[in-house]
């Protein structure tokens, strides 16, 4: 599975309430998230992302609460992957139950700068960044959750193999 696409920039510690301010949590639908995802650090997000782009990130990212919006706040504004120094678990496992993919890679994560265009294989961790001309390897992401991300996520998943209607 290949994603390509621009890097959007972001440093340490990126919280939830960040990513998707408390406010908006009356809806679930991705494009009414979309249009404040991450207006607190970046107003002009949601009018810069293009389907498949790339959230690129320092550490910690994703703390704070719980809330699955977040996610689908980033998938609704067309992110197709995030890459950070570390994810915070709770944040991680969201992720990959709604068919988010992560790849962790601290070099990647310092390096790449807005607007770089990467080019990513999931299934090796490699992570191309052609204004580098440089290629940084991430932890390949396990085959049990790429099959998550290929299906949308667990719900899907859960879909598919017990038989229920979609």
């Amino acid at each position: 599975m290949m994603v390509r696409g621009r890097a959007h920039k972001f440093g340490d510690d990126l919280d939830t309430d960040v990513i998707i301010p408390a406010r908006y949590l009356v809806t679930t639908d991705p494009k009414a998230l979309a249009e404040h995802c991450m207006e607190g650090v970046d107003p002009e997000f949601p009018g810069k992302v293009k389907p498949g782009d790339i959230v690129v990130a320092g550490k910690n990212f994703g703390s704070g609460s719980s809330r699955e919006h977040a996610v689908i706040a980033l998938q609704g504004a067309g992110i197709g992957l995030v890459i950070a120094g570390s994810f915070a678990r709770i944040f991680y496992r969201n992720a990959f139950n709604s068919g988010l993919p992560l790849l962790e890679c601290a070099e990647a994560a310092s390096e790449s700068r807005a607007g770089d265009y990467l080019q990513v294989e999931l299934e090796s961790g490699k992570i191309f960044n052609r204004r580098l001309g440089r290629e940084f390897q991430a932890e390949p992401i396990p085959g049990f959750m790429l099959q998550l991300i290929k299906e949308g996520g667990l719900v899907e998943h859960l879909k598919r193999y017990s038989g229920a209607k979609k």
